[in-house]
């Protein structure tokens, strides 16, 4: 055989068993990290996840539970055995720990999916780097903090990377992989591999605030909003301008309630603060406003725009379909009534 095939072949295998990733850690078992946890035991991987304490990590494998059922029935459709084979075999393979450190020792992947404070990721982090093997690739799910300011308290920035997954994670397609200066073409080959592998349409990103989808969502969202409050035009008309005149499902005030205007001007409010010289990260006054008394947006029943009743209907409603275990027509009348539930605030 050929020496220089030989060579060639030696260090494809090696680079292979160095990136290969059959076994993950998901710390924080919310609506992401469970998603995380789901997508990754779904494709026949071994997943530890982790929650704080018992009654959290019971809640999160009862929401992948009942996710997984909803994927099954719509997989298997009336293969009633085949869904439940699914179900169980992937349930399986997830198993619950409240040990961080003890979560970690056989992890080829640590994927944190906790609370958005980078004081919070950093004691998380600096107890992983001591507890994790060597080899152990650290990836952060965050969606606004600075990748690299996360990673500087590990002695591993080479193997620190971002992947920024989005809500629900079984059913949205994007991962955004990020590297840092310091990230190695290993630890972003390995990320990119194993993102793919779980059924991830994956992108490359450098480690900007925001990344793409939030950097380019949040300053929009945001300049829509300074819109408003300028008098250019009512919430209502850009709404209309930008679902009608750019063909988008939601206009930008109507996005910014789902998204929730605590969640947008916590983002903003952290940009700001660390390039308080770029006006596109200058936080909104209205949304400042907002928040002070407690509106929120959807969740709350009132940001920009008020959604009479909505909360009543949901609680209502929900529990009679969710008894039927048909959220695929919750969902339909949850949006439709939605939408004639909607008034405006401001205009």
């Amino acid at each position: 055989m050929n020496p220089t095939f030989n060579i060639i072949k030696r260090s494809l295998s090696t680079s292979t068993s160095r990136n290969a990733i059959s076994n993950i850690t998901v710390i924080g078992g919310g609506l992401m990290g469970s998603g995380i946890a789901q997508v990754a035991a779904a494709t026949g991987l071994n997943v530890t996840l982790v929650e704080v304490n018992a009654d959290l990590l019971k809640k999160a494998e009862e929401r992948i539970a009942d996710s997984l059922g909803r994927v099954a029935k719509k997989q298997y459709k009336d293969d009633k055995s085949a869904a439940a084979k699914f179900v169980d075999e992937t349930r399986s393979r997830i198993k619950g720990n409240t040990n961080p450190e003890d979560a970690v020792k056989d992890s080829d992947l640590v994927v944190e999916a906790i609370v958005e404070k980078l004081e919070v990721k950093h004691d998380l982090f600096k107890k992983l780097d001591k507890a994790a093997p060597e080899k152990t690739i650290f990836a952060s799910n965050t969606s606004s903090l600075s990748i690299g300011d996360i990673a500087s308290v590990t002695n591993r920035k080479d193997r620190f990377g971002g992947l920024h997954f989005f809500n629900p994670v079984p059913v949205m397609k994007l991962l955004e992989v990020i590297r840092t200066s310091e990230t190695s073409q290993d630890t972003y080959t390995a990320m990119m591999e194993w993102g793919k592998s779980i059924g991830k349409v994956c992108i490359t990103c450098k480690d900007t605030p925001g990344f793409v989808v939030n950097r380019l969502l949040v300053p929009y969202l945001a300049e829509a909003i300074r819109m408003m409050e300028r008098g250019d035009a009512s919430a209502r008309d850009i709404d209309t301008a930008m679902k009608l005149g750019a063909g988008h499902p939601m206009g930008p005030l109507e996005l910014a309630d789902y998204v929730g205007h605590d969640t947008n001007l916590h983002i903003l409010e952290g940009w700001h603060k660390k390039f308080p010289d770029n006006p596109l990260f200058v936080p909104c006054e209205s949304e400042r406003k907002l928040v002070q008394e407690g509106k929120l947006g959807v969740k709350t029943g009132e940001g920009y725009y008020k959604y009479n009743n909505l909360k009543y209907w949901v609680e209502n409603v929900s529990k009679t379909v969710a008894n039927k275990k048909d959220w695929s027509t919750f969902y339909k009348l949850w949006k439709n009534k939605m939408r004639k539930q909607i008034q405006v605030l401001y205009i």
